[in-house]
């Protein structure tokens, strides 16, 4: 066993949040070299970068299992205490967290380096005061310097999740149940950052970098924010008081207890913690455990574990016996099996080991290999047959680069939920391991930089997925703002209608109408719905005043096929129609959105939308406005009115047969006064042949359908005279097509003014031809017309004649108990 060096020791001995680790900085920057080792590779890296901020990077290294940054003048070094160069000789050393020389999985390693490592000037130990009775015992002339922690820990009691202070910081002890907690919390308040030991720095960096910049509220954290990591935490929740170790399931000691909960408070500003769920069960404080920790007053170490730091390297049995020798310190206890020696003693059981670790040098070679962490957590089995193959070929010269090359590509990919991220960024860390080991590739820089460069971009995957899983990011804004209020939130509306808060999008404005971000969780879409209300006030009053003030092009009307017809507004639907008594007149109906707006704005709209509708019913349907104005008219002959009621009523187009009995009490003066007034009686309808141009024709179907409260018929193409058989406004069905109604009746007078009475004739098919119309459609059409086919030579072009049309079919539709045909008898 080794023995111990005589330099000058202290011990910096106190709870957390008592400036140990600044004091350690602070001495070792006085000194002209020095070094410090760390129980986490977050926290060296931490200090790492505040050293740089003071030295200069050229003159700072850093070391760990996978990370070595060691520029050639480097004079002060930050380590895990793993890798800690102990034979280097500095000014300075400084051990932090000396206390877990009691870990019985890492506690020889620290336990090493407290009696090992000296600065030649100094040498500061940190740990808590628990350790004081292990330094008196195996130190006896080291100084030992109390400190009192900056500010009070205080116990807050049990508290639910949903009751949470901000700014908490919530510990479990799996990631499963990590996960479970932050989910919630993304749910309940918005998300939460996650810092677990198995995170790259980078990614626990940038998780941290969230919750201290207060984009989340809520961290939700393992046990490793216990070991010095520095945050802004208020409050420390306990999910679980039980963790695995590694053996078995327990409840943690008060030491560990108070570790943790230490992380609540900085500096001067006092802390809370407390647990999760009710005030008794397992996962409740006792009162005992509450005190000790509130007073920092905890069972004092009564042992710490050891394993030889400088083994007998002379043979391979000769290793593996030193690394099994007991210690000869009553205050020390051999440490339990490792699983570097669990990896030694398997390989050692391999002949062609054997065989080729012959000398001291291939022994040392061994043991550096089986010092490659279990970074995947595999077991010793499955690591040993890892470090086998590269033991394998670290005996044979170099790893081969091939191979390096090989499996770090695989791993090259960021694709894959966070467990998958997670297990690969474990596994890049093996191979920086090995990169960052000089004399085990040939070019160990160019390797050192590739999986630096992988890991750095997996870490970025992770905390994206961590991000995205965990953290709803427009629910914190919001959540975070509503006590300012949200009316002082920052809130900005592109060109394209998105809708942002502090930078976040939360939706998208259309008009007056706000759709929540297709992104959200459905959970979450009601909240960003009644922040959306209560944020856009302003916005949808500018709206309502621009609408107000938009002319005419502002507007348009929406008469899809197929749907209800609406009213736009800057090509958003801004209103619908309800039927009244008077076609013309429907009612407005505003979109939901609008609807919802002050009285103010809802009057500036319907005033606007009004104006509109009857500017355009004025300009488009004026025959209709006429028809109806003289059906109202008691001037009007009854008998015009007769027919006039209903022509309106349908908006201005009629089967000729459905007022066939009003037309034959129709004298010459009041068929005058119906052509007056722009109304054709054809030979089979009866219409208003500017109905029938585009625009009126789509403005009658609208009116239609709103009275019908139907959607909309499809409407036919501009211009066109012959369609397929179907049901086309304006349109007359004959047979396999449907022909257009004006154009029957130019057909219907050609053929009168082709006849002579009733003598047989030949009609001019010139005009049918031309329009497209089939020779059965134009035979069916004369049927329709009152003419009757004449029997004809084969060949021979059809002959008709003229018979009239029947009485019977004139009147077939009229009931002579109709106000209409009642109409038909007055006035006369």
């Amino acid at each position: 066993m080794s023995s111990f060096a005589s330099s000058p020791v202290a011990a910096v001995l106190g709870p957390t949040n008592t400036g140990k680790t600044h004091l350690a900085v602070e001495r070792m920057c006085a000194h002209s070299s020095g070094m410090i080792g760390f129980p986490l590779r977050l926290l060296a890296r931490e200090v790492y970068d505040r050293v740089v901020a003071i030295k200069g990077e050229n003159q700072v290294g850093l070391i760990t299992g996978e990370e070595k940054i060691l520029p050639p003048q480097a004079r002060w070094l930050l380590c895990t205490a793993e890798s800690m160069p102990v034979d280097r000789d500095v000014a300075f050393v400084g051990l932090d967290e000396a206390q877990l020389g009691a870990d019985p999985e890492r506690g020889h390693v620290f336990t090493d380096r407290l009696l090992r490592a000296r600065g030649r000037e100094e040498t500061l130990i940190l740990g808590s005061e628990a350790l004081r009775p292990m330094i008196r015992a195996l130190l006896p002339k080291t100084e030992i310097v109390s400190r009192p922690r900056f500010s009070t820990l205080s116990f807050a009691g049990a508290k639910k999740l949903s009751r949470l202070p901000k700014r908490s910081a919530i510990v479990a002890f799996s990631a499963e149940e990590v996960y479970a907690v932050a989910e919630t919390l993304r749910r309940l308040r918005g998300g939460a950052a996650v810092v677990m030991g198995a995170l790259s720095p980078r990614t626990r960096n940038a998780q941290v970098a969230m919750f201290q910049a207060g984009e989340v509220d809520y961290l939700v954290a393992t046990d490793a924010i216990g070991m010095g990591l520095n945050m802004d935490v208020a409050h420390v929740a306990f999910a679980s008081l039980q963790k695995f170790d590694g053996r078995r399931t327990r409840r943690l000691t008060v030491a560990e207890m108070a570790q943790i909960a230490g992380r609540a408070g900085r500096h001067q500003r006092d802390g809370t913690f407390g647990s999760l769920g009710g005030e008794d069960g397992p996962g409740a404080f006792t009162p005992e455990e509450i005190e000790a920790i509130e007073n920092h007053a905890f069972p004092k170490l009564e042992h710490l574990y050891w394993r030889e730091g400088d083994p007998d390297m002379s043979s391979l049995d000769a290793l593996i016996a030193s690394l099994e020798e007991k210690p000869s310190e009553p205050v020390l206890r051999a440490a339990p099996q490792a699983i570097d020696l669990a990896v030694l003693k398997k390989l050692a059981d391999e002949e062609w080991v054997r065989a080729r670790t012959r000398g001291p040098q291939a022994v040392k070679r061994l043991w550096a290999a089986c010092g490659l962490p279990d970074f995947r957590k595999t077991g010793a089995d499955h690591h040993a047959r890892f470090v086998g193959r590269i033991y394998q070929h670290l005996s044979e010269g170099h790893v081969p680069h091939s191979w390096f090359a090989e499996e770090i590509a695989r791993l090259d990919r960021t694709g894959g939920d966070v467990d998958t991220i997670a297990d690969r960024i474990a596994s890049i860390r093996s191979w920086s391991y090995i990169a960052h080991r000089s004399d085990w590739l040939e070019n160990p820089a160019h390797w050192a930089e590739r999986t630096r460069a992988i890991e750095e971009k997996l870490s970025d995957a992770l905390h994206a997925a961590l991000t995205q899983r965990f953290v709803d990011r427009r629910t914190s804004v919001l959540l975070r703002e509503i006590g300012a209020g949200l009316s002082e939130l920052p809130v900005a509306i592109a060109d394209d209608g998105i809708v942002t808060v502090d930078d976040e999008p939360i939706g998208r404005l259309e008009g007056f109408a706000f759709t929540p971000d297709a992104s959200a969780r459905h959970a979450d879409t009601r909240r960003l719905i009644a922040a959306a209300d209560r944020l856009l006030v302003a916005e949808r009053t500018r709206r309502a005043r621009a609408l107000a003030a938009s002319g005419d092009e502002a507007f348009a009307l929406s008469a899809e096929a197929g749907q209800r017809p609406a009213i736009l507004w800057q090509e958003r639907p801004i209103a619908s129609f309800e039927a009244t008594r008077e076609l013309l007149r429907p009612r407005l109906k505003l979109e939901r959105a609008a609807a919802a707006l002050d009285p103010g704005s809802r009057d500036l709209i319907f005033a606007r939308l009004h104006k509109w509708l009857e500017e355009r019913t004025e300009k488009l349907l004026d025959p209709l406005e006429r028809i109806a104005a003289a059906a109202a008219d008691p001037a009007t002959p009854g008998a015009v009115r007769a027919l006039l009621a209903p022509l309106g009523e349908s908006g201005g187009i009629l089967d000729r047969r459905s007022v066939g009995g009003v037309l034959s009490t129709m004298s010459r003066e009041d068929r005058a006064l119906a052509r007056k007034l722009g109304i054709t009686i054809g030979a089979l309808d009866v219409f208003a042949p500017a109905l029938l141009k585009p625009e009126p024709l789509r403005w009658r179907t609208v009116l239609l359908a709103v009275r019908r409260d139907a959607v909309m018929s499809v409407l036919p193409p501009a211009g066109a005279v012959i369609l397929p058989a179907g049901h086309a406004p304006g349109f007359r069905g004959i047979g396999r097509q449907q022909v257009r109604i004006d154009m029957v009746e130019r057909i219907a007078k050609a053929a009168h003014e082709a006849r002579e009475g009733k003598r047989a004739f030949v009609p001019d098919a010139s005009l049918a031809t031309s329009v497209g119309l089939e020779p059965a459609t134009l035979n069916r059409l004369m049927l329709m017309l009152g003419f009757r086919a004449l029997p004809v030579e084969a060949g021979a072009p059809p002959a008709w004649r003229w018979q009239g049309r029947r009485r019977k079919e004139e009147a077939v539709a009229v009931n002579p108990n109709s106000p209409f045909a009642k109409l038909a008898g007055f006035g006369r």
